[in-house]
């Protein structure tokens, strides 16, 4: 079992950056990847970024995101971060960390994944 539990998340204005924190617990040293997911309101969860979770091999971004978002993680510390930087509105979304430990070769697929934190809101204010 993994917990994760995400943190960082609010309101920005539009060129704004947030940092959002996922602290993993558990049999966190199961994890192969650990990824970072959105959902807008209306819309389906989509891929923002994942990461090896032992190498630290930063494995994919979403083309959306590329260049602004910037994936992390520490293992002492347990955590995953992910880095928005130059935010637009349409970043808009409730932002989940999820961690696979089954070794998936399609880290951008959220059925992929085993464990899923609760989620954090981050607004994008125009």
């Amino acid at each position: 079992q993994v917990h994760l539990v995400e943190s960082g998340g609010g309101l920005v204005q539009a060129g704004g950056s947030l940092r959002l924190s996922c602290a993993a617990s558990g049999r966190t040293f199961s994890s192969y990847h650990m990824g970072w997911f959105r959902q807008a309101p209306g819309k389906e969860r989509e891929f923002v970024a994942a990461i090896t979770w032992r190498s630290g091999v930063i494995t994919n971004y979403a083309d959306s995101v590329k260049g602004r978002f910037t994936i992390s993680r520490d293992l002492a510390k347990n955590t995953v971060y992910l880095q928005m930087n130059s935010l637009k509105p349409e970043d808009t979304a409730v932002y989940y960390c999820a961690a696979d430990v089954r070794g998936t070769r399609t880290v951008v697929v959220a059925t992929e994944y085993d464990y899923w934190g609760q989620g954090t809101q981050v607004t994008v204010s125009s």
